[in-house]
């Protein structure tokens, strides 16, 4: 499928400081069908912002039928453009994640679904995405009841709660208001996101009764999507996997209109 891409400056307020976030846009185009509509995506970067590897993997998701939004995080400290993937880029994008409040966050990811519901190409339904810290704010998404499903590559500092001015985030132990389904991500050799850190997570999922798949890929490091400058990470094979995963989520829950449902409990027989 074909992609147009495009970018929008949408005004923000939060914390009553006014400023712009752009928002990457990244559309699918089907000749001849102008009005054809599609589900949307809210894909939510590293901290180095919108780079060459989020982009690229931006335009496979809309190359499969999804009009993705990639806002730009750090719009309350630089402009949108990506910082660099060495040790002054790596400073900066830690530093602006933990200065930049929850408010500032849960703003960009209301306005990238409003961006994204106000397109007449649009047919309604969102999903979300992101890796590292983007892999944690798609989750937080998942708070905002017009999200369906997400995707969350290795979500960095949900285990921990430390997100943001503060550095005490409540994504996790608000579980419990998510009523999307999830596939949750993560890599064995991920130290970012701990065993321990891994276990949490899971557990709190299970217990908030959150409808999710859980996927711990071995031997996979902290960011192995990522697929240009990636510190020896990347592994093509894997990210093809974790790509299907995410096709078939956002597939079943984003490209099919199931309806509500009938309230019956799935019963599953006890047999071989």
């Amino acid at each position: 499928m074909l992609i147009l891409e495009s970018h929008k400056d949408i005004a923000t307020k939060a914390n009553g400081l006014e400023g712009s976030m752009r928002i990457f846009l990244y559309h699918p185009s089907i000749p001849g069908y102008p009005n054809a509509r599609f589900p949307g995506v809210v894909l939510f970067s590293e901290i180095y912002q919108v780079t060459g590897p989020v982009a690229r993997f931006a335009r496979q998701i809309a190359g499969q039928g999804y009009i993705v939004a990639a806002p730009s995080s750090y719009h309350e400290f630089t402009g949108p453009e990506p910082l660099a993937y060495d040790v002054p880029g790596t400073d900066a994008g830690n530093d602006y994640k933990i200065k930049k409040t929850l408010a500032g966050y849960d703003e960009d990811s209301t306005l990238s679904i409003d961006t994204l519901l106000s397109l007449s190409t649009c047919n309604g339904r969102i999903g979300a995405t992101g890796m590292c810290l983007g892999g944690h704010l798609a989750y937080r998404c998942a708070l905002d009841p017009r999200v369906s499903a997400v995707v969350t590559y290795f979500a960095t500092d949900l285990h921990s709660a430390t997100l943001g001015a503060g550095m005490k985030d409540d994504s996790l132990s608000r579980a419990g208001e998510i009523k999307a389904e999830l596939a949750m991500i993560h890599g064995t050799k991920d130290n970012h996101v701990p065993p321990e850190g891994r276990d949490l997570i899971r557990k709190t999922l299970r217990d908030s009764g959150v409808v999710f798949s859980w996927y711990e890929v071995a031997g996979a490091q902290h960011a192995f999507i990522r697929d240009e400058l990636s510190k020896g990470r990347y592994d093509p094979a894997i990210t093809k996997i974790c790509f299907e995963i995410l096709l078939e989520l956002f597939g079943r829950t984003l490209k099919l209109d199931l309806g509500s449902h009938d309230g019956k409990e799935q019963k599953v027989e006890d047999i071989c």
